[in-house]
């Protein structure tokens, strides 16, 4: 068996205004599938403006949103080539 290294390039926007920060993560797959995951993150109005904390935490709820679709995804096809329902994979 011949290992190919595979890679995956995964792009994050982010939106941002004085209180509020929403990111969005985008990953192509090889087959031409694109997966999908969004983070939001909110300012007390008492904390200091951190833009870089905020993308922080709105990218990495965008990027765990984005893992959960795709372990959905890989249950899909697992239950697809098997013909039955398997149990769900988890974190």
């Amino acid at each position: 068996m011949t290992h190919n290294p595979a890679g995956w390039h995964i792009e994050v926007e982010f939106t941002e205004d004085d209180r509020h920060t929403r990111a969005a993560a985008l990953l192509r797959l090889a087959d031409g599938t694109e997966v999908r995951g969004h983070g939001h993150a909110s300012r007390h109005r008492v904390d200091p403006q951190q833009p870089r904390v905020g993308e922080e935490v709105a990218g990495a709820r965008a990027l765990n949103e984005l893992a959960l679709r795709l372990l959905d995804k890989a249950h899909g096809e697992i239950d697809q080539a098997a013909g039955r329902v398997s149990h769900p994979i988890h974190v």
